[in-house]
């Protein structure tokens, strides 16, 4: 494919020129000697072989998509958005692990847009990257998707272009494993996300905003703050367990499944029966505490990787986390809470009814948001999916600072695409160390692979997002068995879109 000049700044780094999987000119970037040493491509050999050693069903599950403005009702308010086919969120695609996806995208959209395919190990030139792995699709064109599912979880796909995340282009995805026990009896997903699109300032108005005035925090410009000044290393206060500053846009809504609280989503059941919720946080700069009145959450999965069940009353979840939950349903009607952490925009709510009787007010906030809350250290992964245990032989620094007042978002003191990409080689266990050296929490997404939290006990909890607190330091480990060039970012989509992003490179 056509190379254009951003794509080669971001893809090759400094002298590289990447060409069909092959690279012209490139010095050794990691110390090294190796004057041959080379990012590997998304079109290279080495991706196309990793694609087809993975296991397959041989089975294909085939879907078409559109994304096109969009006239959308949230429940008693209609907005003019972005969607995937019409709704909100985009109809769920579930599949089986082992089985080949193929998803023919079509781009009605007056811009250029792609598919992320989030939390999935998936080869690299299906990634959904423009610039990096792909080029864009434009206006009025066509691009099919086409890999392996590899691992079973709740997952979501949205674009990466721009903060198009932050208009109604996101849905589900599920990929089931066949071998996995059915310890309930139905099964519910759903999406969080904050909603400013058609009822507050639109994403592209926001994200011009931040780039002229740079953000703020709690109402004091961020450039005429004195870091040093602030004191602290993460939050102190139990009850802002993300700290002080969790985010940058005031939302007017916050939907649970597309619903306003007004008219809300509701889950009908009976009294006694188990249900899997699937919950997937698809906001653009929001974490939720989310809590079901009168239920305590049995959690069994995060980012898609099974754990060991444990009991809580609720759960923070930030952009772009999923977390699997179990609950045995009660007898009446129930509010789900979905409360924007830290902020003070009215909640996400929804119902879960198994008897009829009035149901709970919109602006219902259970006890159990003040009860025992989920923390990363409480989980621990199942003996299947636990990374086995290994030093590592790399070892990343990833330093994410605020610049220029709030308009820029850096990693090791760069913003993309201005950046030093993270190199790497095939067979490596590396670990990437996220020093957080501003006060905001961040978000932190590496594509393509799933990682553990490498300052836990033992073997450590599987993620591919985890929110690194204010003044935080935090490690985690992954095995390099996916070649080619990969995201790592901060999944707030305003810190990404002002640099907060960077490129783990395979090296020949």
């Amino acid at each position: 494919m056509p190379l254009s000049r951003r794509r080669f700044l971001q893809l090759g780094g400094v002298g590289a020129l990447v060409v069909g999987g092959g690279v012209v000119g490139t010095r050794f970037r990691d110390g090294g000697s190796n004057a041959q040493a080379a990012p590997i491509g998304p079109t290279s050999v080495a991706v196309a072989e990793a694609e087809a050693a993975r296991a397959t069903t041989g089975q294909v599950v085939r879907r078409s998509l559109r994304a096109a403005p969009a006239t959308i009702d949230l429940g008693g308010r209609t907005v003019q958005t972005w969607a995937f086919d019409g709704s909100l969120p985009g109809t769920e695609i579930r599949a089986t692990v082992g089985d080949e996806l193929r998803v023919i995208l079509t781009n009605d959209l007056p811009e250029a847009t792609s598919i992320h395919w989030h939390g999935v190990a998936l080869r690299n030139d299906m990634d959904g990257v423009p610039g990096v792995t792909q080029d864009p699709v434009e206006p009025g064109g066509t691009f099919e998707y086409r890999f392996v599912l590899p691992h079973a979880g709740s997952y979501f796909f949205h674009p990466h272009v721009g903060v198009q995340l932050d208009r109604g282009l996101q849905a589900p995805l599920v990929v089931e494993d066949p071998a996995e026990p059915a310890n309930y009896d139905e099964e519910v997903v759903l999406v969080l996300d904050d909603w400013t699109d058609g009822l507050g300032a639109a994403p592209d108005d926001l994200l011009a905003g931040f780039r002229r005035d740079g953000m703020s925090m709690n109402g004091m410009s961020m450039g005429d703050m004195d870091m040093g000044d602030m004191g602290g290393a993460g939050p102190a206060d139990p009850q802002k367990p993300l700290g002080d500053d969790t985010g940058d846009v005031a939302y007017p809504a916050h939907l649970i499944n597309g619903r306003l609280p007004a008219a809300p989503f509701t889950v009908t059941s009976a009294p006694g029966r188990r249900i899997r919720f699937r919950m997937v946080n698809s906001g653009g700069d929001t974490a939720y505490r989310l809590a079901i009145g009168g239920h305590r959450l049995t959690v069994t999965h995060a980012d898609g990787f099974p754990v060991r069940p444990v009991d809580v009353d609720s759960l923070i979840i930030g952009m772009g986390e999923r977390y699997d939950v179990v609950v045995t349903a009660g007898d009446g009607a129930f509010p789900i809470v979905a409360f924007p952490e830290g902020k003070d925009d009215p909640a996400g709510f929804a119902l879960l009814r198994t008897a009829s009787g009035r149901a709970p007010a919109p602006d219902t906030r259970p006890t159990e948001l003040t009860g025992r809350l989920l923390s990363y250290s409480d989980l621990s992964p199942t003996d299947e999916v636990a990374l086995p245990s290994r030093s590592p032989d790399r070892t990343l620094d990833i330093a994410l600072a605020m610049g220029d007042g709030g308009r820029r978002w850096l990693i090791n003191g760069k913003a993309f695409p201005d950046h030093e990409p993270l190199d790497i080689r095939s067979g490596e266990r590396v670990r990437l160390v996220f020093d957080n050296q501003s006060m905001m929490f961040h978000p932190m997404h590496l594509h393509g692979h799933t990682f553990a939290v490498a300052d836990q006990p033992g073997r450590g909890l599987r993620k591919d997002t985890v929110n690194v607190l204010p003044m935080q330091k935090l490690a985690v480990d992954f095995d390099a068995d996916n070649p080619g060039q990969w995201l790592v970012h901060c999944h707030n989509v305003y810190h990404a879109e002002l640099g907060m992003t960077s490129v783990v490179s395979y090296l020949r």
